[in-house]
């Protein structure tokens, strides 16, 4: 069992920048990939972003991104930490939502994940509330 804990939530301003954080347990955490994904009110929930773990295997990237997010958002990991962050910058309105912080932890090593597919996951937080102001 993967606990996963979003911090960093809040409400801003169009332009201006939050970082949320996703602190995990387990003993493994270099080899989960990890992704961010969001809700907004009425809508799907959707891949934001993900960086891979050492169990799986992708392209030259280690990092991926939506389109709607991509040169704005920044997903790195620390793996001494246990911690994964997104670094969101240049804030839009269209960005409110609520973050749910993710980890495929089940993958055998070796194998290509679809990382933008909630089902690839195993393990999701609580998920933290974004505003964005206009």
């Amino acid at each position: 069992q993967v606990q996963l804990v979003e911090s960093g939530g809040g409400l801003q301003q169009a332009g201006g920048s939050l970082r949320l954080s996703c602190a995990a347990s387990g003993r493994s955490f270099s080899r989960y990939t990890l992704g961010w994904f969001r809700q907004a009110p009425g809508q799907e929930r959707e891949f934001v972003a993900a960086v891979v773990g050492v169990a799986a295997v992708v392209g030259n990237a280690n990092t991926y991104y939506a389109d709607s997010v991509k040169g704005r958002f920044s997903i790195s990991r620390d793996n001494a930490k246990n911690t994964v962050y997104l670094q969101m910058n240049t804030l839009k309105p269209d960005d409110t939502a609520v973050y749910y912080c993710a980890a495929d932890v089940y993958r055998e090593t070796g194998t290509i994940p679809n990382l933008t597919s909630m089902s690839e996951y195993d393990f999701w937080g609580q998920g933290t509330q974004v505003t964005v102001s206009s």
